[in-house]
């Protein structure tokens, strides 16, 4: 049973905040959270199937996909009512990342029609896909139907699919899909192919097998835009490419941004270009040569594959150096976060025996863009990226063309959650906030957790300080 009435966030006690905002929480009552001013939390809604993607509607609704129960809903953002609008009984769901991702409001939603666009994995013969879906909204039933595949039978996997749907200002889909966990765990006998290209011939013949560590873009049809880029003599879905796993994308007027999952350091925040590449596997974060080596383990023995180990690579592996690596339109990272010296101790056993979440990175879930105009002054022109590991969100400051981050990164809102996306709300003094269900974070004690506090919910944090935005 879902929990529908909004109350005081239980378990947020350790909200923080940095240059300037002093938060101080405390239990009261059990259930109650005094948050000192500019702040408050509460949970609007809770017990939802891993909500995925939240977006504001034109309908003044928050419409969420909940990847594990397979279906778009809407939630009221005043009264947490919610409503499932649609199940998708065609998808496969399962952890890490499997079922109903990515959502799209088409740019004339309940203006000229009321198409509504997803993303969602499912299986044929034991065999992993996804699909990119339009779906038309009836507004008078709440309801929605007519399914039909614009882009279909994409790659997937049990893992890294990446999912995230956006519209540009271009009125064209932006979809992330990432390189599918390959040459690691149960998929470490399989090559990345973040770096290979579609042939002219599997274009021809709807050949998509290339497609993953990409950002495709696509006409709302499904068709390739006439100007998406021509790499390597070919024109395909292809926008950019050289990705491990883009969870988060946002634009920023014409400026598309993109958070990136690292493998044992170096997430990335992006500006993607048209026709670049982004390094994986070669490159992780910056080309320094610094705690990453690559290591394809693809083109080793299954008894090397079998002693897998990211960070600690068995001679006889196949390895080579960032820069190693040359390409005309290699494109560096404006944020790589916790960037580290070689010699890095990755077997710390403060995190035994969860020693990945120990590790330096943050695992960026989501992006989006807090406006220049905004009511909360020290926030204005910044992106906010949500963490799964951390349970927070991480500020980011732009430089007044939006083109380079400026100043510290500000970590906010820690709790012992993993936080799944961030929305600001149109007035910009609310942030809406999706959590998983469940898996594995580092707590606000700095150990290992494996229980959320808040599962499946999406909380409210409403700055209350002055709102003028000057």
């Amino acid at each position: 049973m879902k929990k529908l009435a909004a109350k005081v966030l239980c378990g947020l006690f350790a909200i923080t905040a940095t240059a300037g905002f002093s938060m101080v929480a405390e239990a009261a009552h059990g259930d109650k959270v005094n948050i000192a001013a500019p702040f408050k939390a509460t949970v609007l809604v809770d017990g939802l199937g891993s909500p995925w993607e939240v977006l504001w509607g034109p309908d003044n609704s928050l419409w969420v996909t909940e990847r594990q129960a397979k279906s778009i809903s809407k939630v009221d953002p005043k009264k947490g009512k919610h409503k499932v609008l649609y199940t998708f009984n065609n998808a496969v769901a399962a952890p890490p990342h499997q079922g109903v991702l990515g959502l799209a409001l088409d740019p004339q939603f309940l203006k000229g029609n009321n198409y509504v666009y997803t993303a969602y994995t499912y299986e044929v013969n034991g065999e992993k896909h996804a699909r990119i879906v339009r779906m038309t909204y009836d507004p008078k039933t709440e309801t929605l139907r007519d399914e039909t595949a614009i882009l279909d039978n994409l790659p997937a996997s049990v893992d890294h699919n990446s999912g995230r749907l956006r519209f540009g200002p271009d009125g064209k889909l932006y979809y992330t899909i990432g390189d599918q966990g390959n040459n690691q765990g149960t998929r470490v006998a399989k090559e990345i192919q973040a770096q290979m290209l579609p042939t002219a011939e599997q274009v021809a013949a709807n050949d998509y097998s290339l497609y993953p560590g990409k950002i495709l873009r696509l006409n709302a049809d499904g068709s390739i835009p006439s100007d998406n880029p021509v790499l390597n003599g070919v024109q395909s879905h292809v926008y950019a490419y050289g990705f491990r796993n883009t969870q988060g994308l946002a634009f920023v007027g014409d400026k598309l941004f993109a958070t990136e999952h690292g493998p044992s350091t170096d997430d990335e925040l992006n500006l993607i270009e048209k026709g670049g590449n982004y390094g994986w596997p070669y490159v992780a974060g910056y080309r320094d040569n610094e705690s990453y080596v690559y290591a394809n383990y693809s083109q080793a023995s299954k008894e090397l594959q079998a002693k897998f180990d990211s960070n600690n690579i068995p001679a006889g592996v196949p390895t080579q150096l960032e820069t190693d690596f040359n390409a005309p339109n290699l494109k560096d990272p404006l944020k790589s976060f916790n960037v580290l010296r070689n010699g890095y101790d990755f077997a710390d056993e403060t995190y035994a025996p969860l020693y990945y979440v120990g590790w330096p990175t943050i695992a960026p879930s989501s992006v989006a863009y807090y406006p220049a105009d905004g009511k909360i002054t020290e926030w204005q022109n910044s992106l906010l990226i949500t963490t799964l590991k951390n349970g927070a969100i991480y500020r980011v400051k732009l430089d007044g063309k939006s083109e380079q981050v400026q100043g510290d990164v500000e970590k906010l809102f820690k709790t012992n959650n993993r936080y799944r996306n961030v929305l600001v709300s149109p007035d910009t003094t609310k942030i809406y906030v999706a959590t998983d269900n469940g898996g594995n974070a580092l707590g606000k004690d700095g150990k290992p957790i494996t229980e959320m506090e808040n599962k499946g919910a999406i909380i409210v944090i409403e700055y209350t300080g002055d709102k003028t935005g000057k």
